[in-house]
């Protein structure tokens, strides 16, 4: 099955449950409509976007699981442990929370993202096959996290892996999220990941892209914060050759708080790219968003930020940081932070810096002994220290720290870096 028409919208539709049938044939009704991303598109600005579907195929049986990666390890006691591969379920096991696939859930609202977002969007909602759905219930308390890894194996395919997390009021847990893919293998995941978070509720979810060079992700995440609740979302970004972020957090009950932290370290030709709303309904909420990268080689990176404060969400507070360190004569960083504010009791602010590593910290080093290849390491590992710290799910600071680190090395003995 390779042709992204009606005959094969029907074939995929004959396994899904009734209930997704329709949702399926009104999204392929949008995705027939719209154009694929061309870069001209003020929401696709700066990006390069060469995985067209006519080159795509989608995946009859998902391959096999790949070798173990070095995040997954780093974790100790977990709540239980989520296999995706190729956008299809193939292990979904937890004794503590409730996970079900696909056809194991009654109707409800497949896609929080609306099909006209975009093509890929409406492709996610029109060929999506399974997905995830874990329920974490009322005043129910999990310490461990939850692990999910999504992979993807095959060649030349497309896949739409999704996840929905619920979680009852007054609940507590952890997610983390792994994206994997198949060295060398040019191939294209479009996940879509819902969180919705219910009063009273505190969520520590994280997601690592890392897959090879080769693959893509274009990821449309969507967190939902109800009353008093607390969601700290985590994001490093390591793989791909396009790896996007699509993020939306809306602050709609009085009180909710968010934390977006992240880092990206982009090498060759990559482009990590982050596109974030954070939207405050409710009064009296809070927000931050603090993201570091580097970029080196002929990589690129790209953060626009929206902070949009509603009329009525007085007493707001929010902040929003994004800090690049450019490596390479050759790379490129664009950091675009905004804000819409409709009401006048806030607090609020924003900050952005594209620049190599500071000549002035680099001279102090030097001055005190240490050799330049040695002060700018020292500089690398501040720079990224302050976000590896903040990341909401512990034990993987070491295997963050080490793979930027290493990239950073590499480069530098090779002479790749200005």
């Amino acid at each position: 099955m390779t042709a992204f028409d009606a005959d094969s919208l029907v074939r995929l539709a004959s396994t899904a449950p009734s209930w997704r049938k329709a949702q399926m044939e009104a999204a392929f009704e949008v995705f027939e409509s719209l154009e694929e991303p061309t870069g001209v598109e003020e929401d696709w600005r700066y990006v390069d976007y060469d995985m067209p579907f006519a080159e795509l195929s989608f995946v009859a049986e998902p391959g096999d699981p790949l070798p173990s990666g070095p995040f997954l390890g780093a974790i100790g006691g977990t709540s239980g442990h989520v296999l995706v591969i190729d956008g299809q379920v193939v292990e979904a096991d937890s004794d503590s929370i409730r996970v079900s696939r696909l056809s194991e859930i009654d109707a409800r609202e497949f896609a929080v993202v609306p099909p006209d977002h975009n093509k890929l969007a409406a492709a996610h909602s029109a060929f999506a096959v399974d997905g995830v759905f874990v329920e974490v219930e009322a005043g129910q308390v999990v310490d461990a996290p939850l692990v999910i890894e999504v992979q993807g194996t095959r060649p030349g395919s497309v896949s739409f892996p999704h996840l929905s997390v619920e979680l009852g009021q007054n609940a507590e847990a952890k997610v983390l999220l792994v994206y994997r893919s198949a060295e060398g293998e040019r191939l294209l995941m479009v996940p879509e990941v819902s969180l919705n978070v219910g009063d009273g509720a505190n969520l520590r979810f994280m997601s690592v892209q890392g897959l090879d060079h080769a693959a893509s992700a274009v990821v449309h995440q969507r967190v939902r914060l109800g009353r008093d609740s607390t969601g700290r979302i985590g994001e490093v970004g390591l793989g791909g050759k396009l790896g996007r972020l699509d993020l939306g957090v809306q602050l709609e009950g009085d009180g909710a708080s968010s934390e977006v932290v992240g880092l990206y370290f982009g090498e060759g030709n990559q482009t990590l790219d982050y596109r974030m709303l954070i939207t405050h309904i409710g009064r009296s909420t809070t927000s931050d968003v603090f993201l570091k990268g580097a970029v080196e080689d002929d990589a690129q990176s790209v953060f626009t930020g929206l902070l949009r404060i509603e009329k009525d969400a007085q007493k707001t507070s929010t902040f929003e940081t994004n800090r690049n360190l450019v490596l390479s004569d050759n790379a490129k960083a664009h950091s675009v932070p905004n804000l819409e504010i409709l009401c006048d009791d806030v607090v609020c602010g924003h900050g952005s810096s594209v620049g190599p590593l500071e000549q002035e910290h680099l001279y102090y080093l030097q001055s005190r002994g240490l050799g330049k290849e040695r002060a700018e390491r020292l500089l690398i590992k501040g720079f990224f220290r302050e976000v590896i710290d903040r990341l909401p799910i512990a034990g993987l600071e070491e295997p963050v720290s080490t793979e930027v680190f290493r990239r950073f090395v590499e480069a530098q003995e090779e002479g790749r870096v200005a």
